[in-house]
This record gives C-alpha cells, sequence and structure tokens, in this order.
C-alpha cells in the first residue's frame, strides 16, 4: 500500500467514526397540547469531525492524489461538513468529487438531497436518476427521489418508489411511514388500510413501530415518546430517536391541519442537530411549507373581506 492510499484510509476512518454527543434531556412538564415532551440538548460540533476535516483539507492541498483518489476524499469530507451543518460546503465538495468521477452514485445521491432542501426539485430528479442509472440497488436513492417527487407536487408518481422502497425492507416502520405519507396525499382511505396490513409485519420491538402505531390510532404521543426513551443505551442515541419521533409526529399534525402544534414539532426536532438524518433535513422543508400554507390562506381570506365604503 503506497502513502497516498494509507493517508485516505486513515481519513476515512476518522471521517466514518461515530459522532460524541453531549445530549442531556429533561421532562416538560408544563400543561397544554405539547405537554410532557422530552427535550433533547443540541448536539455539539465534534472535536474529532473538526479534527477530521482538517486532515482532509491537508491532505488534499499537500498530497499528489489520482483523480479516483481526490473524488473519494472530497465526497468522504462532504459527508463530515454535512455531519456539522456545513451544508454549502458539502454540496461544493459532491459537486467537484462529481467533476474528477461522474459516476459515483453515492455523489448524485447527496447532492440530490441538497436539491431537495434547497426545493430545487428538477436537479433533484435529475441527480436521483443519475444515482440509479449507476447502481439501480441504490436504496435510498430509491426513496428520495420518492421524497423529491411528493415534495414536489407529484405524489402520484412518487408512490412507485416509495412502493418498491418498501418491498425491500417490509419489517422497516420508516419504509412504511414514508409509503404512508405519499399515499395519503392519492388516497387516504387506502392509504390506511395499506398502513393496517403493513403493520402485521413489523417488529414489536422496534421502537419505532410505535410511530406507526400512532398514525393508526391505536395509542396517544406519550406513548410514543416513552417507547423511544426504553433500551436507550447511550444520549446520542436518545437525541436521534427524538429527531425522528418529532418529526413524524410533526408530519401527523401537518397533514391533518393542526399547523402550530406540527411547526413545534418540526422545530424540535430541528433544535437535535442531527443535521445527517432525513428527518432533520426536511423539518426544515415542512416549515416553510406550513408557512406557505399560512400565506396563502391569509391571501385567500383577505381577497374575500370586501373594501370598505
Amino acid at each position: 500500500m503506497n502513502l497516498n492510499k494509507k493517508l485516505i484510509g486513515i481519513c476515512v476512518a476518522i471521517g466514518l467514526s461515530l459522532l460524541a454527543s453531549g445530549c442531556t434531556s429533561s421532562r416538560n412538564n408544563s400543561s397544554g397540547p405539547m405537554g410532557n415532551l422530552l427535550l433533547a440538548e443540541p448536539e455539539p460540533i465534534n472535536t474529532r469531525s473538526q479534527m477530521a476535516i482538517a486532515r482532509y483539507n491537508h491532505i488534499l492541498t499537500q498530497a499528489p492524489l489520482k483523480d479516483e483518489e481526490r473524488a473519494e476524499l472530497l465526497f468522504q469530507r462532504g459527508m463530515l461538513y454535512d455531519s456539522v451543518g456545513l451544508s454549502g460546503l458539502a454540496r461544493f465538495d459532491y459537486s467537484q468529487a462529481l467533476q474528477l468521477k461522474p459516476d459515483m452514485a453515492e455523489a448524485h445521491n447527496s447532492i440530490g438531497i441538497h436539491h431537495i432542501q434547497q426545493m430545487d426539485f428538477i436537479q433533484a430528479y435529475e441527480s436521483f436518476d443519475s444515482t440509479l442509472d449507476i447502481n439501480p440497488e441504490y436504496d435510498f436513492a430509491i426513496l428520495n427521489r420518492g421524497i423529491a417527487l411528493y415534495y414536489g407536487g407529484r405524489a402520484e408518481l412518487a408512490i412507485a418508489d416509495l412502493k418498491r422502497f418498501y418491498e425491500k425492507d417490509k419489517k422497516d416502520p420508516y419504509r412504511v411511514l414514508w409509503s404512508f405519507i405519499v399515499e395519503q396525499n392519492v388516497d387516504r382511505q387506502q392509504a390506511f388500510v395499506n398502513l393496517a396490513i403493513y403493520r402485521k409485519q413489523l417488529d414489536d420491538n422496534n421502537w419505532a413501530t410505535s410511530l406507526v402505531d400512532f398514525y393508526l390510532g391505536e395509542i396517544d404521543e406519550t406513548a410514543v415518546v416513552a417507547d423511544l426513551v426504553d433500551d436507550v443505551s447511550s444520549q446520542k442515541q436518545l437525541n436521534d430517536r427524538l429527531c425522528e419521533a418529532y418529526f413524524y409526529l410533526g408530519k401527523y399534525h401537518s397533514d391533518i391541519g393542526n399547523k402550530v402544534k406540527a411547526a413545534n414539532y418540526f422545530k424540535l426536532s430541528l433544535s437535535t442537530n442531527v443535521f445527517e438524518y432525513v428527518e432533520h433535513r426536511y423539518s426544515r422543508i415542512e416549515l416553510v411549507r406550513l408557512r406557505e400554507k399560512r400565506k396563502q390562506t391569509t391571501e385567500t381570506v383577505s381577497e374575500t373581506i370586501p373594501e370598505s365604503l
């Protein structure tokens, strides 16, 4: 193994190491529609991640690298930037990686997620199509293209991707939830029928199954929070679960018209600082959508009020 490969191996190992966490939690016992929530302290920026980024910077500027090696390092550094919330720098690295290695499926998928976040859906479709042209079995590109179609107002087309994603692992409650979220925009009654069918194959020991039960009306939000803290082995794991749970609770309330409660849940998901999770990434989109709906409602009401004589 030559020096360049050794350096790359070291950096990749550092970049993929688990982030240390410092989240703590406490019960919010205040009265009101969102009482008894579990709050998490936002995760701090990990020192190891910062050091890893510095090492990537050094190698990328100092070491003689082949295009493929440089592309891989740029992609790994982009992932690190994403994990600490530096999305602009991450997107730049993914773009640079693709210039050097146009057939890097992972980079196409990652930059496609950034296009969704920017609500640039045409570019997002193209990125995920490119990913799947290179690797037709890239699971999360299938999911992300379906999500892009959903947010782009093409739920009918998104159903096929979310169904395909679900079929690859029928025991995954997150796949069930996304399938339902999209299907209900086309046929809400049938979506609930399918959700009940899919629920039968889920593992009761998976905490996220409680989210499916909540959507089915079998448990309440307090039970969801109780389930997510069960068997938690680290503070980081708790924060990860809170990020996910609050996003899906927010989606539920958004879809039934509880806009204020939905917005609060999305803000709670964002407050965890679990930047790399899709739930964190798309919570901000959901907040934008809620603001747009509120603006449209206000404009509609204003148009119906006659001018004073």
